[in-house]
């Protein structure tokens, strides 16, 4: 049957300028917009090889994240208490505008890795007003079934 066309018909706006159907003249901002946000989570995922640090808001919209991997740390560097610290530092930086003083937040931390702690004093120390920190690592109760004895 073939490729069917679309003919795009021309608009014209308020002032008689002519604006394709496809461009609209308030274009939609793509992203998740601080100016109104009340309260955000930060979860803060740190194992034996990385840390990450995500952000969402009351509703379950990521706001912004970031890991030692993407931010350059090769190795065994990716674990260290710094690149937490800078990959905090990096999410702010994503995040733009907000100020410390306007809403509280909350931590939520999981793993057992070296830079939990200093992912958790680095949020802290920008002064925002902390509501709950949970620390959310599975603890297996009986764990699972062990492996079967080896037999030399």
């Amino acid at each position: 049957m073939g490729k069917k066309r679309v003919i795009s018909e021309n608009k014209t706006d308020a002032q008689g300028v002519s604006v394709k159907a496809s461009e609209s003249p308030e274009k939609s901002k793509k992203g998740g917009g601080t100016a109104n946000l009340t309260s955000a989570r930060f979860y803060v995922a740190a194992s034996y090889n990385n840390t990450r640090v995500s952000v969402v808001d009351s509703g379950g919209n990521l706001l912004a994240w970031s890991s030692a991997g993407s931010m350059g740390f090769k190795g065994p560097k990716k674990s260290t208490p710094y690149a937490a610290s800078k990959v905090v530092d990096n999410v702010f930086e994503k995040l733009g505008g907000i100020e410390a003083g306007k809403f509280s937040i909350s931590i939520y931390v999981q793993g057992i890795g070296s830079g939990r702690d200093a992912a958790v004093r680095a949020i802290a120390g920008r002064g925002f007003n902390i509501a709950t920190l949970r620390d959310i690592t599975p603890i297996p109760h009986n764990g699972c079934r062990p492996r079967k004895a080896r037999r030399v």
